[in-house]
């Protein structure tokens, strides 16, 4: 377990494994990890995103006892446990592992991380029913830099997303929002006008939280594709 108010320093490692600390001051615990790892026992991993609330993962495996760093290396996706070494990996592995950890992992816990910091509302239109709301990447998670953090992160309804993806909505490093001229021009009912055209000059809902808000150098990388 990683806490919301991780004492540890446990880090996830791109998301393939988590160096794990040694818990201090709790010898047995560190050896019920130590066997878990001898006998290859699964275990599941909770993260924390907010006092009280957990992100599970099972199965997740102990495949390293790093004695020089005082860690545990956990692989947080079953096959990672034959690659060897985790600690040496290839270029190759390490891709193949992201790609895999990355499928797997990282969009509950991205998704879980965004909601909680926008309290689950749309930071275009503040709609607030969570089914209808996604966990939409600022840079693409399948680029260099889609990194699953909140601060790439923005809670969008569905047609809002939809738009974001598709450069008809863009956002300025600023928190404003901009709807596509062409759009903005075009006359097709009340779902255009009062879902995206009256969206053009809003300001964002934005994370209460300063470290929890959208990356503005992000957003510019993201505008200037939209005024493209």
């Amino acid at each position: 377990m990683t806490s919301y108010k991780n004492p540890y320093l446990d880090e996830l490692d791109t998301g393939v494994f988590v160096r794990y600390n040694y818990r201090a001051n709790d010898e047995a615990d560190n050896r019920k990890l130590a066997l878990a790892l001898e006998n290859g026992d699964p275990l599941v991993y909770f993260q924390g995103i907010r006092p009280g609330v957990f992100v599970a993962y099972y199965p997740v495996y102990a495949v390293k006892n790093d004695l020089d760093a005082g860690q545990f290396v956990i692989a947080m996706d079953e096959s990672m446990r034959f690659f060897g070494d985790p600690l040496h990996m290839t270029i190759d592995e390490r891709r193949y592992a992201e790609r895999t950890v990355r499928a797997r992992l990282h969009q509950p816990l991205f998704r879980a991380r965004v909601m909680n910091a926008y309290s689950t509302t749309c930071a275009v239109c503040t709609l607030k029913h969570a089914d209808l709301l996604d966990a939409a990447h600022i840079i693409p998670d399948f680029d260099m830099g889609g990194f699953a953090t909140t601060t790439n992160g923005m809670a969008l309804c569905k047609i809002h997303h939809a738009a974001f993806d598709r450069n008809l909505l863009g956002i300025t490093p600023d928190y404003e929002v901009r709807i596509d001229q062409n759009l903005l021009d075009e006359i097709d009912g009340p779902m255009l006008r009062h879902g995206l055209q009256d969206m053009h000059g809003r300001n964002l809902h934005i994370p209460t939280r300063v470290i929890d808000r959208p990356s503005r150098d992000a957003l510019a990388l993201r505008f200037a594709e939209f005024n493209a």
